[in-house]
């Protein structure tokens, strides 16, 4: 038996590895996908007043900073025992959805573009954003850049800053947008929507129009019947910021709807002794290991999932790629669902990017963001508070508990990528198993297509990972500073 270890996984935000365990005939005989990184940001927020956490984590992670920002106002609203007002929730929901706009454009364009505009073949050295560039051209290469801006500018008006928001607080928003700003926001909107038209020609020209691709797609390998997360409106359509949590089965069926705060009572996290991962997995369903089906409490909380588990987009055009991406990936023109296909999540990102846009642009022509009535101020300390949100990633939990003054006692975070660990870690071995086989040469080119299937869920291990059982594995070599010879070695569970 021999080892291929792929390490590090490329066009990943955080650090992770797979490994592979090959027979002597050429057949895969395991496979194991490992972050090697520990963060463990819960303890962190232990000590300091909850105002601040909003302020404090949005420093987790440079990927997600938004997203962490609006779960965090959220739990510190409920710790308060306060609603935000009217123009507050208005400008959260703005922001937010213009963070999405540019979020996933970073991740169609550089992350998971390079796969199929390059191919999956392609040599490293042009399978990434500069080959997809060289690809498609320098001006497409300028509208991504632009797209980008945009996002980052709308994040700028209302949240403060560009990369790192600090204007959500217990209430409402700190800053108000003025009539100029608005003006800005409007145009911003607008161009972001014909950007995503755009990119849907873009996904028809180079993905969809391409029969290997698309076989790609649908192949049986990239494929896993699981649970489907997402946070709906009242109607049951995708919402990033508000709602409920949906969960639908793999037939499609509902399993349950509950409100952030009752998120315990269906959501438990599984540990496994070679990771510092969490396996989240649905409490009623339970943990049958690393396994599909509805028999497995195993769920996914992506893009795909997201549409799965809703009833469709609140926006035009968002709606009628809802549609299209139903009836083409299904053959069936009742908009039958779900679908299971890991690297349909592309295509659902892209839907979710036309979402975003339109209801950036639709939200920016609402006149009462410029109002004054920003905040309602907090009078009591409840003591404990939860916020959901989507995150681009998966459905980001943050639940904290306080003392009688407020401050923090305890912390607890269910981030994107972490609910899809388990998902991740099938994908990963279903993939290997199918493109490895008995007699099989391994090609850069395989063990790329094993990590597309990594890729697909645009996992961020900055803030996904969260146990620590007290084995973390740890070498030190002390040398002489004269010889450089080794004077004492000492090590732990390594």
């Amino acid at each position: 038996m021999k080892s291929v270890v792929i390490d590090p996984i490329t066009r990943l935000e955080g650090h992770g590895k797979i490994h592979l365990f090959v027979n002597d005939d050429g057949s895969l005989a395991n496979c194991y996908f490992q972050v090697p990184e520990l963060r463990g940001f819960e303890q962190f927020c232990v000590g300091r007043p909850a105002e601040e956490l909003p302020r404090i984590t949005t420093r987790i992670c440079g990927v997600c900073p938004d997203a962490h920002h609006m779960a965090s106002a959220k739990a510190v609203d409920a710790v308060f025992g306060v609603t935000p007002t009217s123009a507050s929730l208005k400008l959260r929901n703005l922001v937010y959805n213009a963070f999405y706009g540019g979020d996933h454009t970073t991740h169609f364009y550089a992350l998971g573009g390079p796969d199929f505009v390059c191919g999956p073949d392609a040599p490293p050295a042009e399978r990434n954003v500069l080959g997809v560039i060289a690809k498609v051209g320098v001006e497409v290469g300028k509208l991504v850049i632009a797209q980008r801006a945009r996002g980052q500018r709308a994040i700028e008006i209302i949240g403060g800053k560009k990369v790192h928001p600090v204007t959500a607080v217990p209430g409402g928003m700190s800053k108000r947008v003025t009539k100029e700003e608005q003006a800005e926001l409007i145009k911003i909107g607008e161009e972001m929507v014909e950007f995503a038209k755009f990119t849907i020609q873009v996904l028809n020209d180079i993905v969809l129009a391409n029969k290997g691709y698309v076989d790609l797609i649908l192949s049986d390998m990239f494929t896993h019947n699981t649970y489907s997360m997402g946070l709906v409106d009242a109607n049951n359509k995708v919402n990033f910021y508000d709602g409920k949590v949906r969960v639908v089965d793999p037939n499609g069926k509902e399993h349950c709807k509950y409100e952030p705060k009752d998120y315990l009572a269906y959501v438990a996290e599984h540990v496994e002794p070679y990771s510092y991962l969490k396996y989240p997995f649905l409490k009623k369903v339970g943990w049958k290991g690393f396994v599909d089906g509805v028999e497995s409490g195993v769920y996914k909380a992506t893009p795909l999932s997201r549409l799965n588990a809703s009833d469709g987009m609140a926006t035009p055009l968002a709606q009628a790629e809802y549609e299209r991406f139903y009836e083409t990936l299904t053959g069936d023109k009742s908009g039958r669902k779900p679908v299971h296909q890991t690297l349909a999540t592309h295509w659902a990102r892209i839907v979710e990017l036309m979402y975003a846009c339109e209801a950036t642009l639709a939200m920016a022509k609402d006149d009462e963001i410029t109002s004054d009535k920003l905040v309602n101020k907090p009078e009591r300390i409840v003591g404990e508070g939860i916020g959901i949100v989507e995150a681009p990633r998966g459905t980001l939990t943050h639940h904290y508990k306080t003392d009688d003054k407020g401050i923090i006692t305890e912390a607890n975070l269910i981030v994107g990528t972490t609910n899809n660990n388990a998902p991740i870690t099938m994908s990963i071995q279903k993939a290997a198993a199918g493109l490895i086989k008995k007699g099989t040469k391994i090609t850069d080119g395989i063990l790329n297509r094993i990590e597309m299937a990594f890729r697909a869920y645009d996992p961020c291990f900055g803030c996904a990972t969260h146990s620590l059982p007290g084995e973390m594995p740890l070498e030190v070599i002390v040398h002489d500073a004269e010889t450089g010879e080794v004077v004492q070695n000492a090590r732990q569970n390594c």
